[in-house]
């Protein structure tokens, strides 16, 4: 995530404007995360379909919406300058792939009713990325922090217990999410042109692949409904995408950091409430030191200082 302290209102020459900007911001991220929360009703509403062809209708119908924001902002000459770099082709690739599998894994596993298991993964994944800063970067960690590691540590050991294995789809979804994340820093250009070239560069092998089901009698886009919920896919992906870049130019990284538990509170209460997927003691347990490990890492955010 890119620095946002040009959000902060003692960055701005005048009050108002700032404060605009940041609830506007506010709103967008918002509405990015409410998305993102409300997902999994949609994907459980096409989870008669292979998990495989729902991931290629989002990456197929997920280029025509990305496109059309870029030409609204003006922004098209990126991709071509975009292109005549090898290093940002290859990069692209690379968290093209990485995403492509959080998305696959996230869409299987509504499917199969693992819905908590996927908030529990997104709950977790700003502490991976605290722990990749440390390893990848040198990053220290105050002793706050450390304890919320541990903490979110030590319900991964719940719920290996409780369930006789590790919890894979979440620790699946969290590294994926993150190293997402840490790559995609990398990349030499913007978040809506970054996420453009990702699936441009995904929508051949997903297209053939959609083709190849197609022409063996097994592909679902012609079948009753299936076509405008599959195509609904596109939008579903990449409108919090773009929403979601948007709002954090405009706002704190500590807001931001709050905001981000939304979207997994929302998806762990459909799972319960809606699909109602079981929520025993071990998970009642797992979950209430995630939320512990959250709060003091979101409180370390805002008071604790760095240790020297």
């Amino acid at each position: 995530m890119v620095s946002l302290s040009s959000a902060a209102p003692a960055a701005a020459p005048i009050g108002e404007p700032s404060q605009a900007e940041a609830t506007r911001g506010f709103f967008f991220a918002l509405v990015a995360y409410l998305l993102w929360g409300f997902l999994p009703l949609y994907m459980k509403a096409v989870s008669h379909i292979p998990s495989m062809e729902v991931l290629a209708h989002r990456v197929v119908w997920s280029v025509p919406v990305a496109g059309v924001v870029l030409f609204l902002l003006g922004r098209t000459s990126d991709i071509a300058v975009a292109f005549r770099s090898t290093r940002t082709l290859l990069m692209a690739a690379v968290t093209a792939a990485i995403i492509s599998v959080n998305w696959g894994i996230y869409v299987w596993a509504i499917a199969v009713d693992r819905t908590v298991e996927t908030a529990l993964g997104y709950y977790i994944n700003p502490l991976v990325t605290v722990v990749l800063g440390a390893v990848l970067l040198g990053e220290r960690l105050n002793r706050w922090q450390v304890i919320a590691v541990g903490l979110a540590a030590l319900a991964v050991v719940v719920l290996t217990v409780e369930a006789g294995g590790l919890p894979w789809v979440s620790l699946a979804l969290a590294f994926t999410f993150a190293a997402y994340g840490y790559l995609r820093k990398t990349l030499p250009i913007g978040p809506s042109q970054g996420f453009f070239l990702e699936v441009l560069i995904l929508f051949v092998p997903a297209l053939l692949y959609l083709l190849w089901r197609g022409s063996a009698g097994e592909g679902h886009f012609l079948e009753g409904r299936n076509w405008w919920m599959l195509m609904l896919a596109g939008p579903v992906t990449a409108a919090p995408l773009i929403l979601f870049a948007f709002g954090a130019k405009l706002l704190r990284i500590t807001t931001i950091g709050i905001m981000q538990y939304i979207g997994p509170t929302l998806i762990a209460a459909i799972g319960v409430f809606v699909f109602g997927e079981p929520f025993g003691l071990d998970r009642m347990i797992a979950f209430g030191l995630i939320w512990a490990a959250l709060a003091l890492y979101t409180w370390s955010m805002f008071f604790a200082k760095r240790e020297g």
